[in-house]
C-alpha cells in the first residue's frame, strides 16, 4: 500500500512543471507556501477554496490563483473564504487581499477584525490588510482596536495607521 501511495505522489509530482515545484517569487514579492493553481477559472478556485473536504494545499493554491486574476470576482471569492473552518487558510486571505490592495475587500477585513472571537493571528493580519489597502474607513476600526488586550492585534492597528497616515502626508513623514 505504501508503495503503492509513493507512485501516486510521484506521478503527481512528475505532471508538475519545474516551475510548479520550485517555490519561487510571486509578481507581489513574496514566496508564497503553494504555487498558483493550474486552474484559472474563478468559479472552479472558489469551489476549491471553500471546499473544507479539499486537501490544505490545494486551497492554498486556489488562493494565490484567485489573488493574481485580481478580478472583483476573484476578490469576492477570497472574501466568502474567510467562512472556512482553518485558521491558516483565513490567515492568509487576510494577507492576500492586503497584497491585492483591493477596495472591495475593506469591509470584509473590517468585520473580520472586528471579530473578537477570530483567531488572533487573523485579525492581525485583517488590521495589516486594511493598513496596505489604504482606505479611510478603516480608521475608525483600526483606532478602536488600539488597545487590544492582544498585543498582536493592538500592534498591527498601530502600524496600520500609521500606513494610512502616511498616504495623508504629501511629504516624508518623521517618524
Amino acid at each position: 500500500m505504501l508503495i503503492a501511495c509513493n507512485l501516486l505522489a510521484q506521478m503527481r509530482v512528475d505532471n508538475m512543471s519545474v516551475a510548479d515545484r520550485i517555490p519561487g517569487t510571486s509578481e507581489y514579492g513574496s514566496v508564497d507556501p503553494a504555487p498558483p493553481s493550474l486552474e484559472t477559472n474563478v468559479s472552479s478556485l472558489r469551489t476549491t477554496l471553500l471546499d473544507e473536504n479539499s486537501k490544505m494545499f490545494q486551497r492554498m493554491r486556489a488562493v494565490f490563483s484567485l489573488r493574481n486574476d485580481r478580478s472583483s470576482e476573484a476578490v469576492s471569492a477570497l472574501c466568502e473564504g474567510f467562512k472556512a473552518s482553518s485558521a491558516l487558510l483565513r490567515h492568509e486571505l487576510a494577507y492576500v487581499l492586503g497584497q491585492m490592495q483591493d477596495n472591495l475587500a475593506v469591509p470584509t477585513l473590517i468585520d473580520v477584525l472586528s471579530d473578537e472571537s477570530e483567531h488572533v493571528m487573523v485579525r492581525h493580519e485583517a488590521a495589516e490588510a486594511l493598513g496596505a489597502i489604504g482606505d479611510r474607513r478603516a480608521r475608525p476600526v483600526l483606532q478602536q482596536f488600539l488597545t487590544d488586550p492582544l498585543p498582536e492585534v493592538s500592534e498591527s492597528c498601530e502600524v496600520a495607521l500609521d500606513l494610512l497616515a502616511l498616504c495623508d502626508e504629501p511629504t516624508e513623514i518623521d517618524w
